[in-house]
């Protein structure tokens, strides 16, 4: 067992949480709870153009109802706070000077109009304009200037970055626990700006320093942010100090398998890529989210464990101990993992028919209220008889619907298929044999109604399909006896008789 693991989910608050981002956190919690660690919430928002107001509130209020709370972030604080970037613009700047003061940084002093001409230039000759080695000690920075000039631009304010030098001619050797060993060529690499003259860090520098003082000891992050782990790593090396073990997840594709998943693909097939609704507060349009839609957070949480992770058995449906228990990062893939909302409606209906029978009783109740509907049914019986179809809580409504309010509407194709001649004139005698039983309980009315259709020497569906006709408006529906037993038989003849007065 590892001791001290300490992981950390670092979204920035620029929208809605996408499930993509769920998924990371998911992962990082099983981790994380698996080896007794902590699970850190660290809000990247130093970007504060892109800042979205109740970005954050949502972020965590996703984390949990998806029932992964973070153990330490905004407002639970673990001693190595804050946990907002904004509030820790004080910290990057020694950080950065300390890079420059050990040679692996430099004041760059370049600006837009300089640099553009650069890019320019090599792209009339068919090339790339790349920031690095092979034209730093030709470009407007201190590697070219002397400390005279260097101290002037400063001293004028003129605006400057600091970029990390990349050393040249070294092959790095990076570990991925997903990926395994890679080798990189740091010539082929670019000199990253760290550093701004207002006093803003970039998210590389911001993410190393605070990864660094919040003790993180295993990265777990999407595979957008493999082709930063060269400079990450030697960030760690540059100032001294341990890196992290990384991980990068494989990305969520379209359903159709190729780019990753958008908003777009969800609003094009009808389903969500968010786990709550979501109202852009610039634009007023409102997204739709899993738990608004009627899922179960446990399926939501089944469903993203099992994009880009297997474990290596038969089974699929987990519980959160159950994916805790058996989370192993060695099982995660490589390769993307094509999001199937089919799949997704199985985990909910699997779920759902798991769930705890008074919650749906409950919701059920709630339906009712809602609708104006009063009963002195027994909501439980009704929910065992109908919750085998259903696959959201909506379902349980619309699938005992016909128990509550007779039907007044008949399907015509059922009408076609189940009314013959003789047809009323052996629902009158089957209402006969009705108002004689007294014990009116489902096996008792079952075993006498069809003791009499065999007396009679006629086919069941003479008898059985006008009578589901006449209690439920179609041919759908769950045992009809069971129906008889709910309604009663008082209600069963008025409807037996309402359809026959209709035909």
């Amino acid at each position: 067992m590892m001791k001290n693991i300490r992981v950390r989910f670092a979204p920035s608050p620029t929208g809605p949480l996408h499930i993509g981002g769920v998924r990371t956190a998911l992962f990082n919690y099983l981790f994380t709870k698996k080896n007794n660690g902590t699970f850190v919430l660290r809000i990247e928002d130093t970007d504060q153009n892109r800042y979205v107001p109740g970005a954050e509130d949502y972020i965590i209020e996703a984390l949990n109802w998806c029932n992964i709370p973070f153990d330490e972030g905004p407002g639970k604080d673990g001693g190595f706070g804050p946990y907002r970037q904004s509030e820790r613009k004080h910290l990057y700047k020694k950080y950065a000077d300390q890079l420059i003061e050990n040679g692996n940084a430099y004041y760059a002093f370049d600006t837009s109009e300089e640099l553009r001409e650069h890019r320019d230039h090599h792209e009339a000759q068919g090339k790339t304009f790349i920031y690095n080695w092979h034209n730093r000690t030709k470009l407007n920075n201190s590697l070219s200037l002397s400390e005279n000039e260097i101290q002037q631009k400063i001293n004028s304010e003129d605006p400057y970055v600091i970029r990390f030098k990349c050393p040249k001619d070294e092959t790095l050797h990076l570990t991925d626990e997903v990926r395994g060993d890679m080798k990189i060529d740091t010539n082929v690499l670019d000199d990253k700006i760290l550093f701004k003259s207002d006093g803003m860090p970039t998210y590389h520098l911001a993410n190393i320093v605070d990864d660094h003082l919040m003790e993180i000891t295993h990265v777990i992050r999407g595979e957008e942010w493999l082709p930063s782990l060269a400079l990450h790593v030697l960030l760690y090396k540059s100032l001294g100090w341990t890196a992290p073990s990384f991980s990068h997840l494989p990305l969520i594709l379209k359903p159709i398998g190729k780019g990753k998943l958008s908003k777009r693909d969800g609003d094009k097939l009808g389903f969500p890529v968010f786990p709550l609704q979501w109202k852009d507060p610039k634009t007023n349009e409102t997204a739709s989210g899993y738990r608004e839609d009627g899922y179960l957070s446990e399926a939501v949480v089944n469903m993203l464990a099992f994009l880009g992770w297997n474990p290596g058995t038969e089974q699929e449906l987990f519980s959160l101990k159950e994916l805790i228990n058996k989370f192993d990062l060695g099982k995660v893939n490589k390769a993307g993992a094509k999001f199937d909302p089919e799949k997704t409606k199985w985990f909910q209906q699997q779920h759902f028919q798991q769930a705890d029978i008074r919650l749906h009783v409950e919701q059920l109740k709630q339906m009712l209220s809602n609708n104006n509907i009063s009963t002195s049914f027994d909501l439980t019986e009704i929910v065992n008889l109908v919750k085998e179809r259903a696959v959201f809580s909506k379902d349980l409504l619309e699938l005992s619907m016909f128990l509550f309010i007779a039907p007044s509407e008949y399907d015509e194709k059922a009408i076609k298929k189940a009314w013959k001649e003789d047809t009323p004139t052996l629902m009158q005698e089957l209402i006969k044999v009705i108002n004689d039983i007294i014990d009116f309980s489902s096996d008792n009315v079952s075993n006498i109604v069809k003791t009499w259709i065999k007396s009679k020497e006629i086919g069941f569906g003479k008898i059985m399909m006008p009578l589901r006709i006449a209690l439920v408006g179609s041919l759908q529906g769950p045992d009809i006896f069971e129906i008889m037993q709910i309604i009663g038989k008082k209600e069963t003849v008025h409807r037996i008789e309402s359809l026959v007065k209709k035909l």
